[in-house]
């Protein structure tokens, strides 16, 4: 058995975060990081944007975080089963024990699968290193790539693959690329340059089966028609990674829940990242799956791993960038709830305010308009002193 100080389950940017976190305060108490990924902690948002929109953009120089600097020892390649709360152990699937006198779990997530097909090299769910080089195989010989799914990863990927010459078929439940996140006369502006772009958009369909043979991939989608491609990629979200924590006897709703210092119901044990259910100090109780998130939470995560005891109280912001248009927003970004838009320049440069039933701001996208994170921030904690009239102009490029 091997004995850690501090032990993190899981090796992505919240795993490379807590690691350097810990370190502001413990420069010699030992790290371990157990992680099912072959590679070291990396920037995760880089496989679905500058890796395929920068040729000087390096794996080792932007990508790879080089966790080792802080001295951390990897357990690569396997899964944590089970956590023994009593013995203060974790056991892996290929039946490794470790101990820890803190522990972390930073699984993640699991992407959503499509039905009637398991990963492959053809059936990439997209969530790993490894998903991102057998792309770049295929897009680099101009396969025919399926992107299922038209949100966040979906659009970033469907955008990449499709400029470094590969052919790209979106198919979207939505009728309008973009439909849940952006007013109709964004989302139809921000669809047509996919349209530009030659992608092939199959727009309010769904796969319902699917089939993998020898030189390819067969989509059945639910009007009956039919996707034939080179491969194709699940961009259809995911589902946070509870399980571990479930049985280990922690409460889990959404997310584990935590406390606003990161803890679970055990003392012992924090949790951070996409699986983390926490007190938001402006928006309330959430679950943030952006690298924002990941980052700043790890870091404080880990920091209280080592004993500082402090709150988390950021409040995320996520980003996108498509083709020649690209994004900022902080809190929720979605059509359901009522907008009040202030362009600069329609669909452009501009801001969109999403409130809710009563008329508080929720969410706050900013639109190529960047650095005005803070000032998002500002109006969500301010909700309710302002009416929707003296939301223009509020923020400005």
């Amino acid at each position: 058995m091997t004995d850690f100080r501090y032990l993190i389950v899981g090796g992505g940017m919240v795993a490379d975060a807590a690691a350097r976190g810990v370190r502001e305060l413990d420069a010699d108490g030992s790290i371990g990081i157990v992680s099912e990924d072959v590679d070291r902690p990396y920037a995760r948002p880089a496989l679905s944007k500058k890796l395929w929109t920068d040729p000087d953009f390096s794996w080792d120089e932007k990508v790879d975080l080089h966790t080792e600097e802080t001295g951390a020892t990897f357990v690569l390649g396997t899964t944590v089963a089970s956590i023994d709360r009593a013995a203060k152990t974790v056991t892996t699937t290929d039946g490794q024990t470790h101990g820890y006198e803190r522990l972390l779990i930073a699984t993640g997530g699991k992407p959503r699968g499509l039905p009637g097909l398991e990963p492959s090299d053809r059936v990439l769910d997209y969530r790993s290193a490894t998903d991102y080089r057998r792309l770049r195989q295929l897009a680099d010989a101009g396969a025919h790539v399926a992107v299922v799914g038209g949100g966040y990863i979906g659009q970033e990927i469907t955008a990449g693959v499709v400029q470094n010459g590969a052919r790209v078929t979106l198919v979207d439940p939505d009728e309008v690329v973009g439909g849940r996140m952006f007013p109709d006369d964004l989302a139809r502006a921000f669809q047509q340059r996919f349209v530009d772009h030659g992608v092939e958009l199959r727009l309010g369909r769904r796969v319902t089966s699917g089939s993998e043979h020898e030189g390819g991939v067969v989509l059945t989608l639910d009007d009956g028609s039919v996707v034939e491609a080179d491969a194709v990629v699940a961009g259809l979200g995911i589902e946070p990674a509870t399980q571990l924590a479930a049985d280990a006897g922690l409460t889990v709703r959404d997310g584990i829940v935590v406390t606003s210092t990161l803890l679970t119901d055990d003392d012992s044990i924090f949790a951070a990242g996409d699986v983390a259910e926490y007190p938001d100090r402006i928006l309330g109780t959430r679950r943030v799956e952006h690298v924002d998130n990941a980052q700043q939470q790890g870091r404080q995560a880990g920091r209280n791993l080592a004993d500082a005891d402090e709150t988390y109280d950021h409040t995320p912001m996520f980003y996108s960038d498509v083709f020649d248009m690209g994004y900022e927003a902080v809190g929720r970004v979605s059509t359901s709830l009522r907008t009040v838009e202030d362009w600069q320049e329609p669909t452009v440069t501009g801001v969109v305010y999403y409130l809710d039933e009563d008329d508080l701001v929720r969410g706050v996208l900013l639109w190529n308009v960047w650095d005005k994170t803070d000032d998002a921030r500002k109006v969500l904690a301010e909700a309710h002193a302002l009416t929707p009239d003296m939301l223009p102009g509020r923020i400005t490029p």
